[in-house]
């Protein structure tokens, strides 16, 4: 199933001031792909994710298109009815694999219970035994609390909560926060083999490491933007945003060189280029907003938002 989204963004109205969460984001996601959004906390990555969904508070205000489908029966999530997205969204046509999956499972039922419940609501003939086996459960695991369960297997419950209704699109929010590097590993290794298989794969995530591991495409957001898109090889071979360049070279494995100052404020970004003071390449050309251009002579669906890319 195919996601495409067409200017997206996300505005909170809070007293005295607007954060700009989100700012005209622009990609398509195609059916058997795996796209992985990177950038440092707070540039707006899991804000995206949910503005999918529906599942931002009242304070928030959704603009633009985010299409989900094949073009001639299309949902535009954005304009969908809290009707549309409980009803046929949710679940069904997006799975959600939640950050922190233990503190979003509900800590007086057990893990069985809950498969239960998902699979009924859904409508779903397939038995909890069934699902959790899908999901590298153990019979056993079933009926415990999620108290009693590892990172790993309440890392599983959620997998196989996200897999009840057999969606096509499965939304990962930061599946790795809290985990050691084997259930990273393992984490990243199950969401590439639903890619496999042909479903499509959103991840949102700080961890460059594991983007690498899974991911066909990469999408680095900084202050609230996109300022790169680009296949997943390309991108780790020689990344053409200076803000992507620096995420790679404070890499352990890299150069291990942070990238110098702070973001701006979400409540005050600029209107030029919001990483110049942060950029060794910058001239007076990035006190004016960067054009979001293609990025290779070859690459149609490669963009970077930089004017001296």
């Amino acid at each position: 199933m195919n996601l495409r989204l067409d200017g997206l963004s996300v505005r909170f109205h809070i007293p005295g001031a607007v954060v700009h969460a989100v700012t005209d984001a622009r990609f398509e996601l195609r059916a058997g792909r795996c796209l992985a959004v990177v950038g440092e906390s707070g540039c707006g990555k899991s804000v995206m994710a949910h503005a999918l969904l529906g599942l931002l508070p009242g304070n928030a205000t959704v603009s633009g298109h985010a299409w989900l489908g094949d073009s001639d029966d299309a949902i535009d999530l954005v304009a969908a009815t809290e009707k549309v997205l409980a009803r046929q969204v949710r679940g069904r046509m997006v799975g959600l694999v939640p950050q922190s999956p233990a503190a979003h499972l509900t800590p007086v039922r057990t893990a069985r219970a809950q498969l239960a419940e998902t699979l009924r609501e859904l409508g779903r003939a397939e038995t909890p035994e069934e699902l959790a086996e899908r999901a590298g459960l153990r019979p056993q695991d079933l009926d415990r609390y999620p108290h009693q369960l590892s990172g790993g297997m309440a890392q599983r419950v959620a997998n196989a909560l996200a897999l009840a209704g057999d969606p096509p699109l499965i939304l990962a929010d930061e599946p790795t926060t809290g985990l050691d590097r084997p259930l990273v590993e393992a984490t990243m290794a199950e969401l590439r083999r639903l890619c496999d298989e042909g479903r499509t794969v959103l991840i949102i995530t700080h961890d460059l490491r594991a983007a690498e591991r899974v991911a066909d495409d990469i999408a680095v957001m900084y202050a609230s933007r996109i300022v790169e898109l680009s296949e997943a090889g390309t991108f780790f071979a020689g990344p053409r945003h200076p803000y992507a360049k620096g995420l790679l070279d404070a890499l352990p494995s890299r150069r291990f060189v942070p990238i110098p100052g702070r973001p701006p404020e979400l409540t005050r970004l600029p209107d030029g280029c919001a990483f110049l003071p942060r950029c060794s390449w910058a001239t007076r050309a990035c006190d004016e907003r960067p054009p979001w251009r293609r990025a290779g002579a070859a690459a149609t669906a490669e963009r970077v938002a930089c004017h001296h890319a």
